[in-house]
């Protein structure tokens, strides 16, 4: 039997490995650290012009496109946010030419499965190649951070950036959000890294119930127990600003399906119309029109490839904007 002073730093230790068991979380932590001074308002925005493309914001909770994405971070740390936050390239944020703000998407990378949330909280990117920039920590996280860029899905996440949009709404600090919903349970302070090495013992305790059933439960034993191998493992994470370890978000593995990339160059209800685009494109490849049905109506894509690379999308890109194709978007399917 081990006495209560020995016992209380005993499950600090334990509490401690507990923490390598974090899941990925179903609901929202609500009370992330404030900063007056950099605490974002909920925002749409009205419609912009940039570089001569037009952008249309809106409030969208079914949101799913596959594209490019890219990472940010140098130059911009500290800097106002869209939303009014000051960024932070150690958050898992990311910046989106449409989307409301605050919002929640999931980034799954397809050329590795890997997938984290990200909170939305600033406008870009405007490269006409791009569909969103993620933060440095979230690049280091998804695998892109050496190559800079990645295929990727992006996903709303609808019930919880509801949820979110009313805290916003209500004058509340959304920052953390995010963290919840890839392990963690609240934000933690990056610049504190820590490895935990869990104890191979835990301790077990045993209650018995109270003679009052509002009263707090009796402990009837306290033993010492081995932990099975899989809590034995590592776990990298930082110390948060009041001192208790925080592990570090949990990368998701999604199924990579496989993947390739196009450069659209418009779509057509009209087939006829779509026919006349691809004949003018041969210069850049071999274009295809594709039929779609979208929402129970008949749409014809034009498009060129797939590429082998996206530098090689990014260059054929560059040039059929340059002579005169406005609408041409880079696409992955």
């Amino acid at each position: 039997m081990l006495s209560l002073a020995r016992l209380l730093p005993i499950l600090a230790v334990f509490a401690l490995a507990a923490c390598a068991e974090t899941q990925f979380a179903s609901s929202v932590y609500k009370s992330a650290t404030k900063d007056s001074q950099s605490q974002g308002a909920y925002k749409v925005g009205k419609p912009y012009l940039i570089d001569g493309q037009e952008y249309y914001p809106q409030e969208n909770f079914n949101y799913v496109e596959t594209g490019i994405a890219s990472w940010y971070g140098p130059g911009f740390h500290g800097k106002q946010t869209a939303n009014g936050e000051r960024f932070d390239s150690g958050e898992l944020t990311a910046a989106h030419r449409t989307l409301q703000m605050p919002s929640l998407v999931r980034v799954t990378n397809l050329e590795n499965g890997r997938a984290v949330v990200c909170r939305v909280n600033d406008r870009g990117p405007y490269s006409r190649g791009r569909i969103l920039d993620v933060s440095s920590k979230a690049a280091d996280l998804l695998g892109m951070k050496g190559r800079g860029t990645a295929k990727v899905r992006v996903e709303v996440l609808p019930a919880e950036s509801r949820r979110m949009a009313e805290d916003a709404k209500a004058g509340k600090s959304t920052r953390g959000y995010e963290v919840a919903l890839n392990g963690n349970r609240q934000p933690a302070n990056p610049s504190q890294p820590v490895t935990l090495y869990p104890d191979n013992m835990a301790v077990s305790v045993q209650t018995a119930s109270a003679d009052d059933t509002m009263g707090a439960a009796r402990i009837s034993s306290v033993e010492k127990v081995q932990l099975e191998p899989y809590r034995q493992v590592p776990v990298q994470g930082h110390i948060a600003n009041d001192g208790r370890f925080m592990p570090n978000p949990v990368v998701t593995h999604q199924p990579v399906t496989a993947s390739n990339v196009y450069i659209q160059a418009g779509a057509f209800a009209d087939q006829a119309n779509a026919q006349r685009l691809s004949q003018s494109l041969s210069s850049y490849g071999t274009p295809k029109v594709v039929p779609v049905n979208v929402g129970g109506q008949s749409f014809y894509r034009v498009r060129i490839g797939p590429f082998s690379s996206v530098d090689q999308a990014d260059a054929t890109l560059g040039r059929m904007l340059a002579q005169g194709t406005p609408k041409a978007v880079i696409v992955v399917e």
